[in-house]
């Protein structure tokens, strides 16, 4: 099967091989080691909120959660789709930076992209002045996977969207009952605390 991106796909992928060796290594390298960043920004985002209003510690809490909901989305979509990687489809196409995933293993939508899009924007929900790096990264994120020959454009370009959504969707959801929760948390705790003062 041929998609409209076909050529995109092929353009990206024989740049790539023409460029340098240390662009390729930062690439192949990237393309996983994104993902780890975004969890250091998850906790990051913790430690900036801890302590102060529910609400922002509820929605700092709930960002690598409403991640994990995306990327679980991302995968029960593949299985409705099956659609096969470029890098084993796409005719004329130069071989990939890395190795090609096992048939079975669906390209679309990317994992990879729907995590960094609900990361962005979650971790930005928690953080507001990290939005400056959280979406260039996501967008470096998703570049990365068709630039390294495993996914067409449009893999990353609707996983990136539905990441974004079902991370603003599952934080908004669960931020109302989380504050609740951490605020009934924090009121127990500061009963015990005066309790010990008043016997010491």
């Amino acid at each position: 099967m041929t998609y409209a991106d076909d050529e995109w796909y092929r353009d990206i992928t024989s740049f790539a091989r023409d460029s340098p060796s240390w662009l390729q290594l930062t690439a192949e390298i990237g393309t996983e080691a994104g993902i780890l960043v975004f969890g250091l920004l998850f906790a990051a985002a913790w430690w900036w909120v801890r302590g102060g209003d529910p609400r922002a510690v509820a929605v700092a809490c709930l960002a690598p959660v409403a991640t994990a909901v995306a990327y679980v989305v991302s995968e029960v979509l593949k299985t409705f789709f099956d659609q096969d990687r470029p890098c084993r489809t796409v005719a004329g196409a130069v071989a990939p930076l890395v190795e090609c995933p096992e048939a079975g293993d669906w390209s679309f939508p990317s994992n990879h992209a729907t995590i960094a899009g609900a990361a962005a924007v979650t971790v930005a929900l928690a953080w507001r002045a990290m939005v400056w790096l959280t979406v260039p990264l996501a967008l470096l994120l998703a570049f990365s996977r068709v630039f390294v020959g495993v996914h067409f454009p449009h893999d990353v370009a609707v996983g990136l969207l539905l990441g974004a959504a079902v991370g603003l969707l599952a934080v908004r959801a669960g931020t109302g009952p989380a504050a609740r929760v951490l605020s009934a948390g924090r009121h127990r705790r500061g009963q015990r605390t005066r309790e010990r003062r008043t016997r010491g």
